[in-house]
């Protein structure tokens, strides 16, 4: 497995998959690092639904492409979704949902697994719609979509990093 730096220097986001699902082992250790990230005042208020269901997960792509006006799979045909959604009356429900988004990420990436963000998630579940799946889902709560982590085993292959651009750190010293 990679060091840390490495992984972080090095991920990048997977838009195409394999038509093969991730194993329950990798998905686990994928929630657990999900589940570390960090939150303010260690609320972990932060909530992940897992959906592997194909008719599911066409539901949801349906919904986000008519968010998005495309015609496109916005999943990417990724197998699995890993939806963040926030406890609504947590001030920093977006701030603590990305940190979840990001380890889960970052951890797919030690594992060898493609993920990549998809936005929409807030307008997803802010519709009707959407909170009826909730519901549906047995999910009780007021919360906020924050966003999905597509995972999947990756058929593109990582690509070099774009140069950074320039004046991204200031120093005050």
């Amino acid at each position: 497995m990679k060091n840390a730096i490495e992984i972080l220097l090095e991920r990048r986001s997977s838009r195409k998959y394999k038509d093969t699902q991730i194993s329950d082992e990798e998905l686990e250790t994928v929630l657990e690092a999900g589940k570390y990230a960090p939150s303010a005042m260690n609320r972990q208020s932060s909530i992940m639904v897992v959906v592997q269901n194909k008719d599911e997960i066409a539901v949801l792509s349906e919904m986000n492409r008519k968010i998005m006006g495309s015609d496109s799979d916005p999943f990417y045909g990724a197998p699995t979704v890993i939806i963040v959604l926030g406890d609504r009356s947590n001030r920093n429900a977006v701030q603590d949902g990305s940190l979840v988004m990001g380890n889960l990420m970052n951890a797919a990436a030690a594992l060898g697994l493609g993920s990549c963000w998809i936005n929409r998630a807030y307008e997803e579940f802010e519709s009707d719609e959407g909170k009826a799946l909730l519901r549906k889902w047995g999910i009780d709560g007021d919360y906020i979509g924050i966003g999905h982590c597509i995972l999947g085993y990756p058929l593109d292959l990582p690509k070099e990093a774009p140069p950074r651009k320039k004046d991204w750190v200031y120093y005050v010293r």
